[in-house]
């Protein structure tokens, strides 16, 4: 029945001109029905490089937002509209512009988890894998960084030269993950180098062999010659690695690093939306369109 359902989904997005990207926290049986997979931002650059009239995105709502404002021209689709993230939707826009008075020097660097709507009153946006460079390349010494506590932090300790601002936001998934995981993994699992995403406490940071986006873990473990890898980020990376690396061993971190919102999203929502039945088509407003865009379009320019 699984393969009936995703040879009909391949059949319809060439019958309806359909684009799908996945984001690769998303389940083994999506990924492979899709045109593009990995990151976030990195899905929106592609959507936008292809000639498809409808994209529909399997991954939260922020991330269909981005692939909308880097396609403005296309139908953009979000797979399951119950999914959102509750990182991006912490703080709202009357939030950051009170912070923003109490602290008129600041640039404000948003991560690009965050609300459409939130990133019109921010200065430009980040990813993970980009948020290093684009803060040490910004002229303004002092930053304002949202959302993420924990992602910020991590980008101050290495540029101890500038000021940083961080306020009481962060991934509920990635927070949960502290340094008794590490000690409990670690002893299970004594050989193993452990990878993990800088959304996680600074306690867990300091105690891994490497640290950054989901693309850069997945790159690190493949690329390595170790063998074994505690991983410590959303869990179905384990299952991706271990998938795509049979000669190694992956490990999670902790049970619980699950993203739910993330798994909202199943093979037969993606068939649903490409018979039209099912999804939510994104519309953005044209002065959030037109504010989110440039703190994007300062991204690209920088990083």
């Amino acid at each position: 029945m699984l393969r009936e359902v995703q040879s009909e989904i391949l059949k319809l997005k060439k019958e309806n001109d359909i684009c799908i990207l996945a984001h690769c926290y998303q389940s083994p049986e999506i990924l492979e029905i899709a045109d593009f997979t990995g990151d976030s931002f990195a899905l929106s650059v592609k959507a936008s490089e292809v000639e498809n009239s409808t994209v529909i995105m399997c991954g939260v709502r922020f991330m269909a937002e981005t692939v909308k404002i880097l396609s403005p021209d296309k139908k953009v689709i979000l797979s399951n509209p119950s999914a959102g993230c509750p990182m991006a939707e912490m703080m709202d826009i009357d939030y950051i512009r009170e912070v923003k008075s109490q602290y008129p020097d600041y640039a404000v660097v948003a991560y690009i988890n965050t609300t459409s709507e939130l990133k019109t009153v921010c200065d430009v946006c980040v990813t993970s894998s980009s948020a290093l460079k684009i803060c040490r390349k910004i002229e303004n010494d002092n930053i304002l960084f949202i959302p993420d506590r924990n992602l910020g932090s991590w980008i101050a300790k290495q540029i101890p030269e500038k000021n940083f601002k961080l306020l009481d936001g962060c991934c509920p998934v990635h927070a949960k993950l502290s340094a008794d995981d590490v000690s409990k993994a670690k002893s299970l699992h004594p050989g193993a180098q452990l990878l993990v995403h800088p959304e996680c406490k600074a306690e867990v940071c300091s105690l891994a062999d490497y640290a950054g986006s989901t693309t850069g873990i997945m790159n690190y473990a493949r690329n390595s010659n170790a063998k074994e890898f505690i991983i410590g980020t959303e869990n179905s990376i384990v299952e991706h690695l271990q998938l795509e690396c049979t000669d190694k061993k992956f490990y999670p971190l902790s049970n619980d690093c699950i993203c739910t919102d993330m798994k909202s999203t199943t093979l037969v929502d993606v068939l649903n939306c490409c018979k039209g039945e099912f999804g939510e088509e994104i519309v953005l407003d044209e002065n959030i369109y037109l504010g989110a865009k440039r703190c994007i379009d300062e991204m690209i320019r920088l990083g």
